[in-house]
């Protein structure tokens, strides 16, 4: 442990101290009760990716707080960023404080890995997806970049299954205090309003994230009054995001047509989803899976709230979905699902695991089918010669031609070739990232295809505790989010928290992952 120790001295009056650290040699982060002036309140957690937590106290009671600060490093030249922790100076009112910094290490017990070294990369890490953005007091990618509504989800299942940080302190708090500024009217990224983005409406994923995360707060931290307080605004958020379903065959749409050669030279709109650089759009497969589980969730909320009425609409809901999305997204020519269907009816499959993993790990793919699917995509991961399970999972296997490329920059993955081969591999265009891995494992392990699930996560642990995903490549500012399939980084936040979503699939692997009612695989699909 640290102890800082202040003393009041009316003569030669304490300062407090400041910590400045450099994010572009680690990302940490202060986890803890945020207030409107973005100080922390105590206890709190000071988090460092890849190296370990300090679980911080104070002697001198209650209401005592620190102050805390990031801002983003410039990607090309400028300034270099910097995260700021400040522990107040003793007053002539709080004449001594004692801080006490402990070093602790907070994850899910999972009795039979304990004493595991394969699983050191899950326990010393299993936070990095919680980093709060002291600036905008959310969850965010880090402290110093964007919060994305379309994340949330992620987070809260995180700190679902997170035990308590501190004495009295739920990582749920800070998904609960997220949750209330989206409500207070904050344009978050994936909405109009939001700054930098250009999205003429939400995209499809945002108000499914939303609801989702909502769910996760109320059912881990029993918090009746919370949604008795705010189910009105959930229920809105979930009429807005059925009322997309313009042709009223169950699936949610996104404004734009998604059809090939709808994206301009110059990006003026963005897809529909998490994925934003690749042109889903219409019926977008990913964001109707998660649609789903929305539509699950609002159903056990709706009934906690005693709104039994909009329970069984939800159901409903839930039902139809399910009812179509295996025929209108499974294409026969590759014997997989499609990322999305345009406007114009077309499938556009581009063998994305992460569509596929997500559906079968909702529910949305009878047992039967969803082996078949895998069966495909391990095949087609041999086949295209994939192998570096270590930098994670390309979201594509194949690369999307700029006729269904939305950002057409080559720092995003798209090159000059029509084909988009010259691309290929860059970004989000096939890509490898910890981002989204997790669906993949999570379909392998409710299969329960443990070996071929077990393939991929253990070069992922491992890479995990080497901290291979943290950071810029010397002297260049391409970060090791994202890489080409030889390691080469790619990517530009220098720390993104996707990346360890794939630790819940460890949690799923020993049988402690609580689903959401209704998602469980089905034998078969009415």
């Amino acid at each position: 442990e640290i102890r800082l120790i202040s003393h009041w001295d009316a003569a030669n009056k304490p300062q407090p101290v400041t910590i400045q650290f450099d994010p572009r040699k680690c990302h940490p982060t202060l986890l803890g009760e945020i207030d409107p002036d973005s100080s922390v309140r105590l206890p709190a957690v000071l988090h460092f990716p890849d190296q370990g937590s300090l679980r911080i106290t104070a002697s001198a009671g209650k209401n005592l707080r620190l102050g805390f600060d990031a801002s983003r490093p410039n990607w090309v030249n400028g300034p270099n960023g910097d995260i700021r922790v400040t522990f107040p100076a003793a007053t002539a009112d709080r004449s001594q404080i004692e801080y006490r910094c402990e070093v602790t290490s907070i994850h899910p017990t999972v009795a039979a890995l304990e004493q595991d070294p394969q699983f050191n990369g899950f326990r010393r890490n299993w936070l990095n997806t919680l980093q709060l953005n002291p600036r905008q007091r959310v969850l965010a990618n880090h402290s110093g970049s964007d919060n994305c509504a379309f994340c949330l989800y992620k987070y809260a299942d995180i700190a679902r299954h997170s035990p308590p940080l501190a004495e009295g302190l739920s990582a749920l708090v800070m998904v609960r205090q997220t949750l209330d500024r989206v409500l207070g009217g904050m344009a978050s990224f994936g909405m109009p309003g939001a700054p930098s983005t250009s999205y003429p409406e939400p995209t499809s994923d945002t108000y499914p994230s939303l609801l989702v995360a909502a769910r996760e707060y109320v059912v881990g931290s029993s918090d009746t009054a919370w949604l008795t307080k705010n189910y009105d605004s959930l229920k809105a958020w979930a009429q807005k995001m059925l009322a997309t379903d313009h042709d009223g065959n169950g699936l949610i749409e996104y404004c734009v047509s998604g059809n090939s050669g709808c994206w301009p030279e110059a990006i003026k709109k963005r897809p529909s989803n998490w994925w934003d650089t690749i042109g889903f759009g219409h019926e977008d497969a990913y964001a109707n899976a998660l649609a789903y589980r929305a539509l699950r969730s609002m159903t056990e909320l709706a009934a906690q709230a005693g709104k039994a009425d909009d329970a069984a609409r939800y159901r409903a809901a839930a039902d139809k979905l399910r009812a179509v999305y295996y025929r209108t997204f499974f294409n026969p020519a590759t014997g997989v699902l499609a990322g999305w269907r345009s406007a114009d009816g077309e499938l556009h499959d581009y063998y994305f695991l992460f569509v596929n993993g997500a559906a079968i790990h909702y529910g949305l793919v009878p047992k039967d089918k969803a082996n078949a699917i895998m069966d495909r995509l391990l095949a087609k991961l041999k086949e295209v010669g994939y192998t570096r399970f270590d930098l994670g999972l390309p979201g594509n296997l194949i690369t999307v031609p700029r006729k269904d490329f939305a950002h057409k920059v080559s720092e995003a993955g798209c090159g000059l070739k029509e084909d988009n081969s010259d691309g290929f591999q860059n970004y989000e265009n096939g890509g490898a990232t910890g981002a989204f891995a997790y669906f993949t494992l999570a379909a392998l392990y409710d299969l329960g295809r443990r070996a071929d699930a077990d393939r991929i996560l253990f070069p992922l642990l491992d890479a995990y505790e080497r901290g291979e995903f943290q950071g810029f490549k010397a002297g260049v500012w391409s970060s090791k989010d994202w890489k080409r399939w030889d390691g080469t980084p790619k990517g530009y936040e220098g720390f993104l928290v996707d990346n360890y979503y794939a630790l819940l699939a460890v949690l799923l692997r020993a049988g402690q992952l609580q689903q959401t009612p209704g998602c469980e695989m089905p034998t078969s699909i009415p």
